[in-house]
């Protein structure tokens, strides 16, 4: 991966935990442990999202079930950004 490759895929992965972190708020849940807790999520896990150090596609999955989004509703929302 060339270093602008990996700056693009930083950057993707830092929108991706802005956008978790969002829906989280916008939730009504103040806090990302109780998010978690409350939504059987491993809490180092979300919070990782969150910061958008690691991402998996199957905790995004398990996260817009529970938001009740689309991947398609979820990243064109990012393209909004």
């Amino acid at each position: 991966m060339s270093e602008d490759q990996l700056e693009e895929f930083k950057t993707i992965i830092h929108l991706i935990g802005e956008r978790i972190k969002t829906l989280r708020i916008n939730a009504g849940y103040k806090s990302y442990e109780v998010f978690a807790w409350e939504n059987n999520l491993s809490r180092i896990q979300y919070w990782k999202m969150e910061k958008g150090t690691n991402c998996t596609l199957k905790s995004l999955y398990k996260i817009l079930k529970i938001h009740n989004l689309t991947y398609q509703d979820f990243f064109n929302s990012l393209e909004d950004k």
